[in-house]
C-alpha cells in the first residue's frame, strides 16, 4: 500500500474562539455558544465552549439547561458566570472560508469535515518531519491573519489524524508515525474512538473493556455478539485501520434544519407545522446552492430522554418542492407519533429534516414540481 501522511486540522472552540475574537472585552471569560438558556427553562444545547467554560464542566452537546446550573454553580462560588451567546453562523461560514483559503495555499488536496475541521492529504511530504513543518507554518498563518488557534494531528490515516489532532488542544501538534500508532493508541479510553458514544462506551465498560488495548484484545466474537456488524469496524478502528481517502469536494452533500421545541410535544399538528416551515427553508436554502432537487429525505426525531432516531427515504425521481419533501417526511414521522417507533410514547424534544442525493442536472423532470 502505498505510505500515506494524512493530517486533520481542528480550529480550537471555533464558534466561541471568534466571538471572542470580534468582541475583547469577552477576553478572559467563560464563553458559551448555542440555546438561549433563559434562566435554566432553555431547550437545545451548547454548540460549543471555550475551554474557560470547560473549566466549569460545559462542553458541546451539554444541555443548555446544564449548562446555566454549571454557571450558576460557578457564580455562587464567585467565579466570573458563563456568557451565554446565540450562534453567528454566516460569520462562521465567512472565518471558516478564509481558513479553508489559507491551507489551500499550503496543501493542495483538502477535505472539509465541517465549519471547524478539515483533512489535509500531505503523502507528497518525503516523511512527518516535513509535514509537521507545512502543519506548523498551516497554524503559524492561520493565527497571523484570523487571530485563531488550530490543533493539528498526523498520522498515517485520517483516523489516527483525528484522534491525534485532540491530543494537545489548544494550538497542539501531534504526530503518530506509522510505528507508533498501537502505542498511541492502545492506552486511551474506547471513548477516544471515534463514533463510540456515551451508550457504546457503557455496553463495552459491562464487558470489562475500557480501552482501546482491552478493545483490541477482545474475541471477534464476543464483539459482534454484543454489536452486531459493527463489531468489526469497532474492532478495526481499535487497530488504527483506515483506508479511506481525503476526498477534495466541495460539493454540498446535505441539506437540513431542526428546532427544539419550547416544550416536549406528541401534538402531531405542532410537529407537522414546524416540519413545513423546516422544509420551506430547507428548499430555499437547496436552490440557493444551485440544486435543483434530491432523492433523499431524512427526518430526526430526539425525544425528551435525548434518544435520537432517524429514519430516510429514497425515491426514483428527483423531488423539487417543498411539499414533495413533506410527502415524504409525513409518513416517516407518523410511527414515531402513534407507538409504532415510539411504544413508550415518549414525547419529542427535537425534529429535524433533511435533504440528501443532491441534484444540479438542468432540466430536472421530477416530481411534485408544482407548487412549494
Amino acid at each position: 500500500m502505498t505510505r500515506r501522511i494524512i493530517a486533520h486540522l481542528d480550529m480550537d472552540a471555533f464558534f466561541a474562539a471568534v466571538e471572542e475574537r470580534d468582541d475583547p472585552s469577552l477576553k478572559g471569560l467563560p464563553v458559551a455558544v448555542g440555546a438561549d438558556p433563559r434562566g435554566g427553562q432553555g431547550r437545545g444545547v451548547v454548540a460549543t465552549a471555550n475551554y474557560k467554560a470547560r473549566e466549569y464542566g460545559l462542553h458541546s452537546a451539554l444541555p443548555i439547561s446544564f449548562a446555566w446550573r454549571l454557571s450558576e454553580r460557578a457564580r455562587r462560588e464567585g467565579k466570573p458566570p458563563v456568557v451565554f451567546l446565540a450562534p453567528r453562523f454566516e460569520r462562521y461560514v465567512e472565518v471558516s472560508e478564509r481558513i479553508a483559503a489559507i491551507v489551500r495555499r499550503h496543501v493542495s488536496r483538502i477535505e472539509r469535515a465541517g465549519l471547524d475541521e478539515m483533512y489535509l492529504d500531505m503523502s507528497a511530504c518525503p516523511g512527518y518531519d516535513e509535514a509537521a513543518g507545512v502543519a506548523r507554518d498551516v497554524k503559524a498563518e492561520i493565527r497571523r491573519v484570523t487571530g485563531l488557534t488550530a490543533s493539528v494531528g498526523l498520522g498515517p490515516n485520517k483516523l489516527v489524524a483525528k484522534i491525534a489532532s485532540d491530543r494537545n488542544k489548544p494550538d497542539g501538534l501531534t504526530v503518530v508515525g506509522e510505528r507508533d500508532v498501537a502505542a498511541f493508541l492502545e492506552p486511551l479510553s474506547v471513548r477516544k474512538l471515534p463514533g463510540v458514544g456515551p451508550k457504546t462506551e457503557a455496553r463495552l465498560n459491562d464487558m470489562g473493556i475500557r480501552t482501546v488495548r482491552g478493545l483490541k484484545a477482545a474475541p471477534l466474537e464476543k464483539i459482534e455478539a454484543a454489536m452486531g456488524r459493527w463489531g468489526t469496524w469497532l474492532l478495526e478502528t481499535a487497530r488504527g485501520e483506515d483506508d479511506s481517502p481525503v476526498e477534495e469536494s466541495g460539493e454540498v452533500k446535505s441539506i437540513g434544519e431542526q428546532e427544539t421545541f419550547v416544550e416536549d410535544t406528541l401534538d402531531a399538528t405542532l410537529i407537522l407545522s414546524r416540519l413545513r416551515d423546516m422544509a420551506d427553508g430547507v428548499l430555499d436554502r437547496m436552490r440557493e446552492e444551485g440544486f435543483q432537487g434530491f432523492r433523499t429525505g431524512v427526518l430526526v426525531i430526539r425525544f425528551a430522554d435525548f434518544e435520537t432516531r432517524s429514519k430516510s427515504h429514497t425515491v426514483k425521481d428527483p423531488v423539487s418542492t417543498a411539499a414533495g419533501l413533506m410527502i415524504i417526511i409525513r409518513p416517516l414521522l407518523t410511527p414515531f407519533l402513534d407507538g409504532r417507533q415510539n411504544p413508550e410514547l415518549k414525547k419529542v424534544r427535537l425534529v429535524g429534516l433533511r435533504v440528501e442525493k443532491l441534484v444540479k442536472a438542468q432540466g430536472t423532470s421530477g416530481l411534485f414540481k408544482n407548487g412549494r
